[in-house]
This record gives structure tokens, C-alpha cells and sequence, in this order.
């Protein structure tokens, strides 16, 4: 079937710029949602005739990265993985979430039974992927010796790259910090009211993920907010960084509107002339 593209509230399609610095940069940022499959987006972004299985391909036509949220929960095959990859375009890339096996039962102890169980199925993907997401619980304090192992554990898989987000301020103590760029580990900017925030940044890659500002994943942020992460990107990016972004606010569509806007205000601040 062929998939429109027009859609009910939303045209946006990523932009592909002519011009060659701006394309240098924007190659360095990449923003998106955490996720495609949400039944709730049937009619403000998903046509009704667009099927469920047909869902991605229809989000890649607008972004050009997720996170994959279910990964989380149950890892998927291999097989589903190819599937998805055959799906999108070839600059489309995925960002795996953690099994909570590893990440809140486990609590990062013994990492290397359950890190070979998730590289076996997206091991042969890496190149399709960006950083993958680590998210720790709320009780899940800094341990230098859980943490140190864990993140040498994560160096057996070369040309992988981890993004750990926590949600207890011990995480960001000097020790921590200083372990996590000892090991290239990129700790995550949460943005919600509810979860500790902490702007440091400790790898080459900087991830963010935006929960909603206020009522979690059910509200949306102002173009002020977002104003200052565009120009915030743009700087980073012009440094050699490479910024990774999700809405995570996924009711009511907020993370679609977000994303979209967010990448608009990036663009122009991109091309905004320099002095």
C-alpha cells in the first residue's frame, strides 16, 4: 500500500538543507520520539487508513531517528529488528533501550549475561544505531564498584555507545561524572519536574530525553524551552558533539508536536549568520 503524505494535524517532513555547513551540522543532531507505536496517535499523526505494522514507515517519512521504547520490556527477535531496519531509509537510525532485566532487577550487577543476551539481537545492527539508552530506577543509587564494572563490561562491545540515565542525584557526584567520561559513558539530560537534571556533559555524544515539563508525559513545552535547547544543540554540535533527542510525552501527541518544532528552531538556528 502506499503511504500519504499528508496527514490530519501534522505536514512536517525532515529536512534535508542544500547548504553544505548546515548539513554538516544537522547531520550532528538528531531528534525524535521515543518510539513510533502508540495506538493513541491513530488520527493526529498516523491516517486511519495507515495499519499498525505500517506505523514506522510512516514515522520515518517525519524523523529521522527513535528510540526503541519495547526493548525495554521484551527484547525483540532479530529477525523483528531486520524488519524494522529494512523498513526505513538507510539514514534512519534506531536507539535501543536496556532491558529492565539488567537495568531494574539486576541493577546494573552482573552485566555480562544480559549485555550478551541484547547485543545477540542487535549486535548485527550497529551500524544503524545510535547510543544505547541505559535508564536506572529511581532507588538505584551510585555504586563506584556496580558502576565501574558495569561500564568496563560495556567495552567488549567496540563501536557501541551507551547513554545511562538515572533518577538519583548520587549519579552525579564528582566520582560518578569523572567514571563516566574515564569510560565514555554519556550521561543522560532528563528533563522532567519530577526527575533530578543535571547538565554535565561526558562523552562525545549528548543525549536528552524530554519527559513533559509539567504533568509527566502528558504535557507539552513552550517555545521559550525549546528555543534555548535549539541554540544550545547548535553550539554543541558546532563543537563535535552529537546531540540525541526524545519526546517522551507521548499523550495527546505532544512528543510529535515537540520534536517537530524543536527541529525547526534548530534549523534556523543553524542558518542564523555567525557574528
Amino acid at each position: 500500500m502506499e503511504i500519504p503524505l499528508t496527514i490530519l494535524r501534522y505536514d512536517y517532513c525532515f529536512p534535508y538543507p542544500h547548504n553544505k555547513l548546515i548539513m554538516k551540522v544537522e547531520r550532528k543532531i538528531h531528534i525524535g520520539t521515543s518510539g513510533w507505536s502508540y495506538k493513541h496517535w491513530k488520527d493526529i499523526f498516523y491516517p486511519k487508513n495507515v495499519k499498525p505494522a505500517e506505523y514506522l514507515a510512516f514515522y520515518a517519512r517525519h524523523f529521522p531517528v527513535s528510540e526503541i521504547n519495547n526493548s525495554f520490556y521484551k527484547l525483540p527477535t532479530m529477525e523483528t529488528v531486520a524488519k524494522w531496519i529494512d523498513t526505513v531509509p538507510e539514514n534512519f537510525l534506531f536507539c535501543p533501550k536496556m532491558s529492565r532485566y539488567l537495568t531494574h532487577l539486576k541493577k546494573l550487577h552482573d552485566p555480562r549475561e544480559p549485555l550478551e543476551r541484547f547485543f545477540h539481537v542487535f549486535g548485527p545492527f550497529k551500524k544503524r544505531l545510535g547510543p544505547i539508552l541505559v535508564q536506572l530506577p529511581a532507588n538505584s543509587r551510585f555504586n563506584a564498584e556496580v558502576a565501574g564494572t558495569f561500564y568496563a563490561e560495556t567495552e567488549q562491545y567496540q563501536g557501541f555507545r551507551f547513554a545511562l540515565e538515572v533518577r538519583h542525584p548520587s549519579w552525579f557526584s564528582e566520582e560518578s561524572v569523572r567514571l563516566m567520561k574515564k569510560h565514555h559513558i554519556t550521561l543522560v539530560f532528563s528533563q522532567a519536574d519530577r526527575f533530578p537534571y543535571h547538565e554535565e556533559i561526558t562523552s562525545k555524544d549528548i543525549y536528552l530525553r524530554f519527559h513533559g515539563p509539567s504533568s509527566l508525559y502528558s504535557s507539552s513545552y513552550s517555545d521559550d524551552v525549546l528555543e534555548d535547547y535549539a541554540e544550545k544543540f547548535a553550539a554543541w554540535a558546532d563543537d563535535g558533539h552529537h546531540v540525541w533527542a526524545f519526546f517522551n510525552n507521548d499523550v495527546g501527541g505532544y512528543a510529535l508536536d515537540n520534536a517537530k518544532r524543536l527541529q525547526e528552531l534548530v534549523d534556523i538556528k543553524i542558518a542564523e549568520p555567525v557574528g
